[in-house]
């Protein structure tokens, strides 16, 4: 299998689910993804908690000790790195690391504003410091949060990161064509963009863009899908089709005797 970084490097982009809970996960190898990833948003809203605030570190540490017993690379979602403090965001993505963690992604804001960006690029350098394996995917979120929401504006961040020892650059909520062809132009890192509403994951790839998150929207998705099937159930309905339970039960059965699951 190829290692996670030759992953950015492909044909293709890499198509990234994002998982929120150890089933999440497990359907998506035995999809057949290579990579996996975690999403804060859906784990945080399992929880009944918003996203963004550093509230889901427990519940993210937790899972991944799950999820790095597939056998598919996984990368978490650890929002700004839980603090603001370079050397205990450092000491955290090591103790990542040393579970088998294959990547991270690293935000430059908090709480719904960004924040200097020599503050996210101290992070970074301290992570490459003590995990330099590890692959930092670092966010910039000016479009995002919709501020300094221009192209000339993240190039700067961008560069700023890749200088400290970014492995990629993550750019989430860009939306045109354009913008998405001058930033991939402009950088040396594999650019990665959420799944855009009108532009396929091969139309994104022609316009230079190397990795695609799903992001929260198999969650949300999922929730829908919840709420809908109950929905018509209660109108009078037929009860919608589904993977059947004894499969499901198969699947996580096999999971919990191997310590692993080979999809």
């Amino acid at each position: 299998m190829a290692t996670f970084r030759e992953l950015h490097h492909a044909n293709a982009p890499l198509l990234l689910p994002n998982a929120w809970d150890m089933g999440s996960a497990l359907a998506f190898a035995t999809a057949g993804f290579s990579a996996i990833g975690t999403t804060s948003f859906g784990i945080a809203a399992s929880a009944g908690k918003p996203d963004g605030d550093r509230s889901s570190q427990a519940a993210t540490l937790a899972l991944l000790a799950e999820l790095v017993r597939l056998p598919v690379h996984i990368t978490a979602d650890i929002e700004d790195g839980y603090s603001s403090n370079a050397v205990e965001v450092a000491s955290f993505v090591a103790e990542l690391a040393a579970m088998g963690v294959a990547g991270i992604n690293l935000e430059d804001s908090t709480e719904g504003q960004l924040i200097d960006p020599s503050i996210a690029a101290a992070k970074i350098d301290a992570i490459k410091k003590s995990s330099p394996d590890i692959f930092i995917n670092a966010r910039v979120d000016n479009m995002w949060i919709g501020e300094q929401a221009t192209v000339d504006a993240i190039l700067l961040r961008a560069h700023t990161y890749t200088q400290a020892g970014a492995d990629g650059i993550f750019v989430p909520s860009v939306s045109s064509s354009q913008d998405i062809r001058a930033i991939t132009t402009q950088l040396k890192l594999p650019v990665n963009v959420l799944a855009h509403p009108t532009l396929s994951v091969a139309e994104l790839g022609q316009l230079g863009v190397q990795r695609v998150s799903s992001g929260s929207l198999p969650y949300r998705c999922a929730v829908d899908a919840g709420v809908n099937a109950a929905i018509a159930l209660r109108d009078g309905a037929l009860a919608p089709t589904a993977t059947p339970y004894a499969q499901m039960q198969l699947r996580l059965g096999t999971f919990r005797r191997d310590g692993r699951n080979t999809p």
